[in-house]
Protein backbone atom coordinates (compact mmCIF):
# COMPACT_ATOMS: atom_id res chain seq x y z
CA UNK A 1 0.00 0.00 0.00
CA UNK A 2 1.41 3.66 -1.12
CA UNK A 3 0.14 6.65 0.42
CA UNK A 4 1.33 10.01 -0.60
CA UNK A 5 3.02 12.36 1.18
CA UNK A 6 4.12 16.20 1.10
CA UNK A 7 6.31 17.99 3.37
CA UNK A 8 5.16 21.80 3.28
CA UNK A 9 6.67 24.75 5.40
CA UNK A 10 3.72 26.61 5.96
CA UNK A 11 3.42 30.15 7.62
CA UNK A 12 6.17 31.50 5.10
CA UNK A 13 7.60 32.42 1.83
CA UNK A 14 10.62 30.87 2.23
CA UNK A 15 11.75 27.25 2.47
CA UNK A 16 13.61 26.13 5.25
CA UNK A 17 11.51 28.82 7.20
CA UNK A 18 7.86 29.09 9.35
CA UNK A 19 6.68 25.16 10.46
CA UNK A 20 7.05 22.04 8.49
CA UNK A 21 4.57 19.75 8.61
CA UNK A 22 3.55 16.36 6.69
CA UNK A 23 0.66 15.88 5.06
CA UNK A 24 -0.98 12.61 3.65
CA UNK A 25 -3.98 12.15 1.47
CA UNK A 26 -6.21 9.42 2.40
CA UNK A 27 -8.81 7.68 0.57
CA UNK A 28 -10.40 5.51 3.47
CA UNK A 29 -8.79 5.95 6.96
CA UNK A 30 -6.12 3.66 8.52
CA UNK A 31 -6.73 2.52 11.88
CA UNK A 32 -5.57 5.09 14.84
CA UNK A 33 -2.02 2.94 15.61
CA UNK A 34 -1.32 3.27 11.83
CA UNK A 35 -1.49 7.32 11.82
CA UNK A 36 0.05 7.79 15.03
CA UNK A 37 3.13 5.51 14.00
CA UNK A 38 3.06 7.38 10.86
CA UNK A 39 3.40 10.69 13.01
CA UNK A 40 6.14 9.00 14.92
CA UNK A 41 8.17 8.51 12.07
CA UNK A 42 7.78 11.73 10.45
CA UNK A 43 9.07 13.24 13.44
CA UNK A 44 7.27 16.56 12.66
CA UNK A 45 5.09 18.84 14.97
CA UNK A 46 2.42 17.55 13.03
CA UNK A 47 1.09 15.11 10.37
CA UNK A 48 -1.88 15.92 8.78
CA UNK A 49 -4.31 13.87 7.49
CA UNK A 50 -7.42 13.69 5.60
CA UNK A 51 -10.13 12.00 3.59
CA UNK A 52 -12.95 13.14 1.09
CA UNK A 53 -16.11 13.56 2.14
CA UNK A 54 -19.10 14.38 -0.23
CA UNK A 55 -19.92 18.18 -2.00
CA UNK A 56 -16.06 18.96 -1.48
CA UNK A 57 -15.41 18.36 1.75
CA UNK A 58 -12.78 16.38 4.00
CA UNK A 59 -12.41 15.45 7.19
CA UNK A 60 -8.86 16.32 8.79
CA UNK A 61 -6.90 14.82 11.87
CA UNK A 62 -3.82 15.70 13.26
CA UNK A 63 -1.01 14.07 14.87
CA UNK A 64 2.23 14.97 16.72
CA UNK A 65 4.25 11.90 17.34
CA UNK A 66 3.11 11.82 21.04
CA UNK A 67 -0.47 12.09 20.68
CA UNK A 68 -3.74 13.31 18.35
CA UNK A 69 -4.23 17.35 18.55
CA UNK A 70 -7.68 18.68 18.38
CA UNK A 71 -6.79 22.01 15.94
CA UNK A 72 -4.07 22.76 14.47
CA UNK A 73 -3.10 25.47 12.32
CA UNK A 74 -0.37 25.19 10.39
CA UNK A 75 -0.96 21.57 9.57
CA UNK A 76 -4.34 22.73 8.20
CA UNK A 77 -2.74 25.52 5.78
CA UNK A 78 -0.14 22.85 4.66
CA UNK A 79 -3.27 20.00 3.65
CA UNK A 80 -4.84 22.88 2.08
CA UNK A 81 -1.72 24.37 -0.18
CA UNK A 82 -1.96 20.45 -0.98
CA UNK A 83 -5.41 20.25 -2.08
CA UNK A 84 -5.28 23.70 -4.09
CA UNK A 85 -1.26 23.24 -5.75
CA UNK A 86 -0.79 19.43 -5.54
CA UNK A 87 -4.40 18.04 -6.12
CA UNK A 88 -5.92 19.59 -8.94
CA UNK A 89 -9.00 21.24 -6.88
CA UNK A 90 -10.49 23.67 -8.72
CA UNK A 91 -12.61 25.71 -6.29
CA UNK A 92 -11.34 28.46 -4.65
CA UNK A 93 -12.40 27.33 -0.56
CA UNK A 94 -12.10 24.02 1.10
CA UNK A 95 -13.83 23.23 3.71
CA UNK A 96 -12.53 20.38 6.48
CA UNK A 97 -14.72 18.58 8.75
CA UNK A 98 -12.76 17.77 12.39
CA UNK A 99 -12.74 17.46 16.10
CA UNK A 100 -13.15 21.50 16.38
CA UNK A 101 -16.08 21.64 13.88
CA UNK A 102 -15.67 23.18 10.60
CA UNK A 103 -12.90 25.01 9.25
CA UNK A 104 -12.87 26.55 5.88
CA UNK A 105 -9.72 28.11 4.05
CA UNK A 106 -9.67 29.94 1.05
CA UNK A 107 -7.59 31.78 -1.32
CA UNK A 108 -7.03 35.64 -0.67
CA UNK A 109 -4.27 36.69 -2.91
CA UNK A 110 -1.01 35.00 -2.47
CA UNK A 111 -2.31 34.40 1.08
CA UNK A 112 -4.28 30.88 2.00
CA UNK A 113 -7.02 31.99 4.87
CA UNK A 114 -8.23 29.89 8.03
CA UNK A 115 -11.53 30.31 9.38
CA UNK A 116 -11.04 28.94 12.44
CA UNK A 117 -13.06 29.16 15.83
CA UNK A 118 -12.10 32.20 18.72
CA UNK A 119 -10.59 30.80 22.04
CA UNK A 120 -10.88 33.55 24.33
CA UNK A 121 -8.77 32.85 27.80
CA UNK A 122 -9.85 33.37 30.74
CA UNK A 123 -7.91 34.87 34.29
CA UNK A 124 -5.54 31.77 36.08
CA UNK A 125 -2.95 31.34 38.57
CA UNK A 126 -0.09 30.00 36.97
CA UNK A 127 1.21 26.68 38.01
CA UNK A 128 4.56 26.41 40.15
CA UNK A 129 5.73 24.24 37.56
CA UNK A 130 5.79 26.60 34.34
CA UNK A 131 7.15 29.73 36.95
CA UNK A 132 9.92 27.18 38.32
CA UNK A 133 10.57 26.38 34.86
CA UNK A 134 11.02 29.71 33.38
CA UNK A 135 13.72 32.28 34.03
CA UNK A 136 11.55 35.00 33.24
CA UNK A 137 8.11 35.42 35.05
CA UNK A 138 4.88 36.94 33.53
CA UNK A 139 3.11 39.63 34.41
CA UNK A 140 -0.02 38.30 33.68
CA UNK A 141 -1.42 34.49 33.34
CA UNK A 142 -5.07 33.55 31.29
CA UNK A 143 -5.67 30.12 30.10
CA UNK A 144 -8.04 28.50 27.32
CA UNK A 145 -6.84 25.27 25.94
CA UNK A 146 -3.27 26.40 26.19
CA UNK A 147 -1.91 28.70 29.11
CA UNK A 148 -1.29 32.48 28.18
CA UNK A 149 1.65 33.99 29.82
CA UNK A 150 1.86 37.89 29.41
CA UNK A 151 5.04 39.65 29.17
CA UNK A 152 6.43 44.00 29.29
CA UNK A 153 8.39 43.55 25.98
CA UNK A 154 9.22 41.82 22.83
CA UNK A 155 12.66 41.46 24.47
CA UNK A 156 11.21 39.16 27.10
CA UNK A 157 9.50 37.18 24.93
CA UNK A 158 13.01 37.00 23.07
CA UNK A 159 15.10 36.39 26.39
CA UNK A 160 12.82 33.57 27.48
CA UNK A 161 14.81 30.43 28.29
CA UNK A 162 12.69 27.62 29.41
CA UNK A 163 14.09 24.53 31.24
CA UNK A 164 12.97 21.21 30.02
CA UNK A 165 13.77 19.59 32.70
CA UNK A 166 11.14 21.14 34.93
CA UNK A 167 8.51 22.05 31.96
CA UNK A 168 8.74 18.65 30.80
CA UNK A 169 7.34 17.15 34.51
CA UNK A 170 3.54 18.65 32.88
CA UNK A 171 0.76 16.89 31.16
CA UNK A 172 -0.81 18.96 28.71
CA UNK A 173 -2.08 17.23 26.45
CA UNK A 174 -2.99 18.36 24.41
CA UNK A 175 -2.32 22.25 25.34
CA UNK A 176 0.65 23.77 25.55
CA UNK A 177 2.43 27.64 26.88
CA UNK A 178 2.28 30.66 24.83
CA UNK A 179 3.92 33.72 25.67
CA UNK A 180 3.38 37.04 24.23
CA UNK A 181 3.98 40.39 24.38
CA UNK A 182 3.12 43.43 22.48
CA UNK A 183 5.36 43.87 19.01
CA UNK A 184 8.08 46.65 19.38
CA UNK A 185 7.69 47.88 15.26
CA UNK A 186 5.08 49.89 14.69
CA UNK A 187 3.69 47.17 11.74
CA UNK A 188 3.74 44.04 14.40
CA UNK A 189 1.06 44.42 17.17
CA UNK A 190 1.76 41.53 19.16
CA UNK A 191 4.68 38.78 19.34
CA UNK A 192 4.33 34.78 20.75
CA UNK A 193 6.55 31.75 21.57
CA UNK A 194 4.77 28.55 22.14
CA UNK A 195 6.12 25.46 23.87
CA UNK A 196 4.38 22.03 24.29
CA UNK A 197 5.55 19.97 27.47
CA UNK A 198 6.69 16.73 26.66
CA UNK A 199 6.86 17.03 22.98
CA UNK A 200 9.42 15.69 20.38
CA UNK A 201 9.55 19.73 19.24
CA UNK A 202 9.47 21.69 22.36
CA UNK A 203 9.48 25.05 21.18
CA UNK A 204 7.17 25.05 18.04
CA UNK A 205 8.11 27.09 14.92
CA UNK A 206 4.71 28.97 14.08
CA UNK A 207 1.07 27.91 15.95
CA UNK A 208 -2.20 28.97 13.95
CA UNK A 209 -4.06 27.49 16.46
CA UNK A 210 -2.52 29.53 19.36
CA UNK A 211 -3.60 32.64 17.60
CA UNK A 212 -7.33 31.29 17.79
CA UNK A 213 -6.77 32.66 21.94
CA UNK A 214 -3.96 35.24 20.87
CA UNK A 215 -6.31 37.33 18.57
CA UNK A 216 -9.40 37.79 20.89
CA UNK A 217 -7.05 38.69 23.65
CA UNK A 218 -4.77 41.18 22.02
CA UNK A 219 -8.44 42.58 20.53
CA UNK A 220 -9.43 43.54 23.94
CA UNK A 221 -6.33 45.19 24.87
CA UNK A 222 -5.34 46.78 21.82
CA UNK A 223 -8.62 48.06 20.41
CA UNK A 224 -8.63 46.49 17.17
CA UNK A 225 -9.56 43.48 14.91
CA UNK A 226 -7.03 42.80 12.43
CA UNK A 227 -3.36 42.12 13.79
CA UNK A 228 0.03 41.19 11.81
CA UNK A 229 1.60 38.87 14.69
CA UNK A 230 5.18 37.28 14.36
CA UNK A 231 5.77 33.80 16.16
CA UNK A 232 9.89 34.59 17.28
CA UNK A 233 11.22 31.14 17.20
CA UNK A 234 14.67 30.47 14.95
CA UNK A 235 12.32 29.55 11.94
CA UNK A 236 10.02 32.51 12.31
CA UNK A 237 6.63 33.09 10.91
CA UNK A 238 4.24 35.56 9.77
CA UNK A 239 0.67 35.48 10.32
CA UNK A 240 -2.16 37.86 9.01
CA UNK A 241 -5.23 37.78 11.94
CA UNK A 242 -8.94 39.37 11.80
CA UNK A 243 -11.57 38.82 14.63
CA UNK A 244 -14.76 37.97 12.96
CA UNK A 245 -17.65 37.64 16.13
CA UNK A 246 -16.30 34.26 17.26
CA UNK A 247 -13.98 33.20 14.43
CA UNK A 248 -10.59 34.50 13.58
CA UNK A 249 -9.04 34.53 10.17
CA UNK A 250 -5.57 33.53 9.88
CA UNK A 251 -3.49 34.28 6.72
CA UNK A 252 -0.17 32.90 5.61
CA UNK A 253 1.33 31.62 2.70
CA UNK A 254 3.19 27.86 2.06
CA UNK A 255 5.77 26.54 0.09
CA UNK A 256 6.49 22.82 -0.80
CA UNK A 257 9.79 20.56 0.30
CA UNK A 258 8.97 17.15 -0.20
CA UNK A 259 6.89 14.93 -2.55
CA UNK A 260 6.88 11.16 -1.97
CA UNK A 261 4.98 7.73 -0.94
CA UNK A 262 5.26 6.07 2.26
CA UNK A 263 5.15 2.21 1.53
CA UNK A 264 2.82 0.21 4.30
Amino acid sequence: MNIQIFQIDAFTDTLFGGNPAAVCPLDYWLDDAALQNIAIENNLAETAFFVPLQNNHFYIRWFTPEFEMDLCGHATLATAFVIFEHLGYEHSEIVFDSQSGLLKVKKVGAYLELDFPSRPPQKADLPKTISDGLNMQPIEVWKARDYLLVYDSEEDIKNIVPNLAIINQLNMDPGGIIVTARGDAEDVDFVSRFFTPQATVFEDPVTGSAHCTLVPFWAERLHKTKFRALQLSKRGGELLCELQHERVLIRGKAVTYLKGSIEL
